[in-house]
């Protein structure tokens, strides 16, 4: 095996090809679009809905968390999806369902509609979350990859920005209509149909056509999107390593066996795992009923929850357009982590200490707005694009797809126990229980998570098997 960088690929110039790249981002991330919508639209949908079928807190978090294993199976799924029929076609399957599980779930007389609809939803949310980050990053460039590949990062939480707006409209709005959380469900048909129509002209991605022999199609998409002579050359350099790893017959859960392999998968697993015990969908589920609990009342808590959906947003734009690229994944990850784990203390300490009323409802916003930033500033985006970058090309459906199940078990199992463990140890005790996760975290990824930015695919790869983590 050669040194990695031994043959540097020639730079990367502007011209149509960057458009091109650029228009693929936008119509895959319809996917993220969704995750963010369907995942966050509960926020708003869950008070009205629990009026309207009469839900118990078992039933709510149950409402919530099927969304969630059903996030959990998709992604396994469709990451053995991914690597039989391609990223692109995966997609297009993954419109189909997000607009069948909105269908189901807007129309849903009761649970027994309601909650099959949410897992088809939750099964499409899970296939999307492996399916576009992989997408991305096989389609970008070395020197682009992290602000491309955290695009999707980006259309997630502008997807759930936009369910918290859209619950605030219609809730103030038809507010009296028992049945107003149906029209808030119903806005994501729009996306899935533009994810559908969008990927039937977006091409496939050129190394999973160079891993199923197919050279020349993968030659034709990189000189979409490359200048030429880039493009012949990462196909070189994709095919030697394409040949390397058939010799080594990576692909499946026998190559776990392998250290440097079981490294890389241990270190996916508990990095999607921490990023789900930081509670960030914990607050993007049930961000209005912790406000109202604080002191907001239920309309200004639909309104304050807004807040949540723009630092979000904002973090995550900062994050793309001048972090990602510039500063290596493990710091900005680790940093991430001091800074959630911090806010979740100072969370803990002004529950316990300041008397109810409207001063502790708005130092417990500003609290939560600060933390969700902090999240999609340093934490969020580098977590999504190292999952993405870190696994080798034979292994990557099934590694994500294992370590993204990982990810939806551990937010199912948060978000289901959510509502009974705030009713029993507070907001003061859950976010106590969220800042001792967080230092587990902290402590687990400084000793275990390598760096991945800067390499191309191959070259972590190469390095990787070489045991240079």
């Amino acid at each position: 095996m050669k040194p990695a960088g031994s043959n540097p690929l020639p730079p990367l110039t502007a011209g149509p090809h960057t458009r091109r790249l650029d228009l693929i981002a936008v119509v895959a991330t319809f996917g993220g679009l969704l995750f963010g919508y369907d995942t966050g639209v509960i926020n708003g949908a869950l008070e009205p809905m629990k009026a309207d079928l009469g839900l118990t807190a078992v039933t709510e978090g149950l409402v919530t968390s099927i969304l969630l294993i059903g996030a959990a199976i998709g992604a396994l799924a469709c990451g053995r999806l991914n690597d039989l029929l391609g990223r692109r076609k995966a997609l297009q399957i993954l419109a189909v369902l997000f607009l069948a599980g909105t269908i189901g779930a807007v129309l849903a007389p009761g649970l027994g509609v309601l909650l099959p609809s949410r897992f088809v939803l939750g099964f499409a949310v899970g296939g999307a979350s492996v399916t576009v980050p992989v997408y991305l990053a096989e389609l970008s460039p070395t020197e682009r990859r992290g602000q491309l590949t955290g695009r999707n990062e980006l259309a997630i939480v502008v997807g759930q920005f936009l369910a918290f707006g859209i619950n605030a409209i219609i809730g103030n709005v038809w507010g009296e209509d028992d049945g107003v959380w149906r029209y808030m469900l119903a806005v994501a048909a729009v996306p899935a149909v533009c994810l559908f129509v969008g990927m039937l002209r977006m091409p496939e991605s050129p190394r999973w056509l160079l891993a199923h022999g197919r050279d020349d199609d993968a030659l034709a998409v990189l000189m979409q999107v490359r200048p030429e002579e880039r493009a012949r050359a990462e196909l070189a350099e994709v095919r030697e390593l394409a040949a390397e790893e058939a010799q080594s017959q990576l692909g499946g859960w026998r190559d776990l066996r392998t250290p440097w392999v079981r490294r890389i998968v241990v270190a996916g697993i508990g990095l999607a795992v921490a990023q789900q015990f930081t509670g960030i969908n914990s607050v993007m589920y049930y961000g209005s009923q912790v406000l109202t609990m604080a002191g907001f009342s239920q309309s200004a808590a639909l309104i304050a929850n807004v807040a949540n959906g723009v630092l979000a947003v904002l973090g995550a734009v900062v994050c793309l357009w001048f972090l990602i690229d510039r500063f290596p994944r493990r710091t900005l990850i680790i940093g991430g982590f001091v800074a959630t784990t911090t806010i979740h203390l100072l969370i803990a300490v002004a529950s316990a200490v300041l008397p109810d009323g409207l001063g502790k409802a708005w130092v417990t916003l500003v609290l939560m707005v600060l933390f969700v930033f902090a999240m999609q500033l340093a934490l969020n985006v580098p977590v999504w694009v190292t999952l993405a970058e870190l696994f080798p090309l034979r292994l990557r459906g099934f590694a994500m797809g294992l370590s993204v199940l990982c990810l939806w078990v551990a937010n199912a199992v948060i978000s289901f126990a959510f509502p009974s463990l705030v009713e029993t140890v507070g907001i003061q005790g859950m976010f106590l229980i969220f800042a001792i996760a967080g230092a587990l975290s902290i402590w687990f990824l400084a000793k275990r998570l390598p760096e991945t930015g800067h390499r191309s695919l191959e070259e972590l790869e190469e390095d990787f098997s070489a045991g240079r983590f």
